[in-house]
């Protein structure tokens, strides 16, 4: 009889060990040690750049990176203070990126390209539109310095998914658009924020 109840109890304990899987936009989603130093790099950019920089949010940035495909998770939300990435989820990249190819898309600032552009940003206010409650972009580099003109600007939709998946998810006219609820998430760091929250997109 004891060791009956015995073998229960490790059978018990083993299955307790078995934790259920955390959801894909979960910040222990594991990354690739290129991408993750890709990541860890331009944080490191950011964090110089703002410290040298007034006016700019020194304790959270955003950062895209358009080389993952648009069906993982490629837009963090990283703590500049711990070093860390503390959120991500997919984005969109805009259909003028696209060259036909997998894996290879194209940038450009040029207005009515419906093209992603890289470089950084600054967050600005946000405003109701067509996508509801978004958040305006501006632009701080030659290579995207035509964001506001372009209305390029941060946003939901409602056909984004929210998981990862293994095909290309929809594309948008050239902003970073993201799904309702990472929105939720992303919204309450900029809101929260006192000063303004740097993006970057990068590849």
């Amino acid at each position: 009889m004891k060791k009956i109840i015995f073998g229960v109890f490790v059978i018990a304990l083993i299955l307790s060990s078995f934790k259920p899987r955390p959801s894909v936009a979960s910040i222990d989603s594991p990354l690739d040690i290129v991408t993750e130093k890709k990541v860890f790099d331009r944080a490191n950019a950011i964090k110089n750049f703002v410290e040298k920089t007034p006016n700019y949010n020194t304790d959270i940035t955003f950062l895209i990176d358009m080389k993952i495909m648009s069906g993982k998770n490629r837009f963090f939300i990283y703590n500049l203070k711990t070093n860390s990435i503390i959120d991500q989820g997919l984005v969109a990249h805009g259909l003028g990126s696209e060259t036909g190819t997998m894996g290879q898309l194209k940038f450009s600032n040029t207005p009515n390209s419906y093209c992603t552009s890289l470089g950084k940003y600054a967050i600005g206010k946000s405003y109701f539109g067509e996508f509801g409650k978004a958040y305006k972009l501006f632009g701080l580099e030659p290579t995207n310095n035509n964001a506001f003109q372009r209305n390029i600007v941060l946003h939901k939709y409602d056909k984004m998914p929210y998981e990862e998946q293994t095909s290309p998810i929809c594309q948008s006219l050239g902003c970073p658009m993201v799904n309702e609820a990472f929105y939720k998430r992303i919204e309450k760091f900029i809101d929260n924020s006192k000063s303004k929250i740097i993006l970057e997109i990068y590849y």
